[in-house]
């Protein structure tokens, strides 16, 4: 396992639940966003709750590779998805937001890829 997937997924892992925690605690820059994008309020824990899991699956795949794998997958899945629901909400100025969460994971699993 080399340092630079160690550190990186430990960024994106921290970074991940840092969103996590802010959607779950209900920060106005976070959930003002999601109900101005349409997003369904009794959604908003379980997508936290995804987050939260995807972050944790990141750092377990330190540890087991394959967790970490589904995680980064799930993640990806996630913010792709958030990327969707900003373009259909014609938000297009908010589109690089999801995609600050999406780079990381998609660093982690391409580093895991070459490890």
């Amino acid at each position: 396992m080399s340092t630079a997937y160690t550190v990186v997924t430990v960024v994106a892992a921290l970074w991940v639940g840092f969103s996590a925690f802010s959607l779950l605690r209900g920060a106005p820059w976070v959930v003002d966003s999601l109900a101005a994008y349409g997003v369904p309020r009794p959604w908003w824990p379980w997508l936290g709750a995804a987050k939260a899991a995807g972050a944790l699956g990141l750092l377990v795949g330190l540890f087991v590779p394959a967790i970490g794998v589904l995680a980064g997958v799930g993640l990806v899945l996630y913010f792709l998805g958030a990327v969707v629901t900003v373009v259909r909400a014609h938000s297009y100025a908010h589109i690089p937001y999801p995609l600050l969460y999406l780079a990381p994971v998609v660093a982690v699993l391409a580093l895991g890829a070459a490890a």
